[in-house]
C-alpha cells in the first residue's frame, strides 16, 4: 500500500510506502502526478519515506513502478530517501541511473530535515 500526498504549491510528492507495493497504488499515483504535472513543469522533489522497504505485491506492481519511473524521471528535480532500510544504498545507487534528480538519503527519524532540504530546493530552483 503507498499512501502519498502532494505539496502543490511548493512541487513536492510524499510517497509513505506502508506495505507491498501494487499495480493499483502506481495507477493512482500517476493520474495525480499527471494531473499536477499538466499545469507544472516538474516536481521540485519527491520525498520516499520507509522504515524498511515494503517490496511488490508480485510482478504487476513492480511493472507498474518501473513504469512510473520511466515516464517521469525527467520530471524530478530532487530526491530524498527517508529510511534505515539496509537496501537503501543500493536503491540510491540504482536510482542514480534513471534520473538526473539530485539525491539525498536522510536516517528514517530525520524527515523533517529531508523535507526542508527540499523545500530549500524550491527556492534554488
Amino acid at each position: 500500500m503507498l499512501k502519498y500526498s502532494l505539496m502543490k504549491p511548493e512541487g513536492i510528492l510524499l510517497l509513505d510506502p506502508r506495505g507491498p507495493l501494487t499495480q493499483q497504488d502506481f495507477e493512482n499515483l500517476t493520474k495525480d502526478v499527471n494531473a499536477y504535472l499538466a499545469e507544472h513543469d516538474k516536481l521540485h522533489g519527491v520525498m520516499i519515506r520507509a522504515e524498511d522497504f515494503p517490496g511488490w505485491e508480485n510482478w504487476s506492481g513492480l511493472s507498474a513502478h518501473l513504469h512510473f519511473v520511466r515516464d517521469h524521471h525527467k520530471q524530478v528535480a530532487h530526491i530524498a530517501m527517508v529510511t534505515d532500510s539496509h537496501l537503501a544504498g543500493m536503491a540510491e545507487f540504482l536510482a542514480k541511473h534513471f534520473t538526473a534528480a539530485e539525491i539525498r538519503r536522510f536516517p528514517y527519524a530525520e524527515d523533517s530535515q529531508a523535507l526542508q532540504w527540499l523545500l530549500d530546493s524550491v527556492l534554488t530552483t
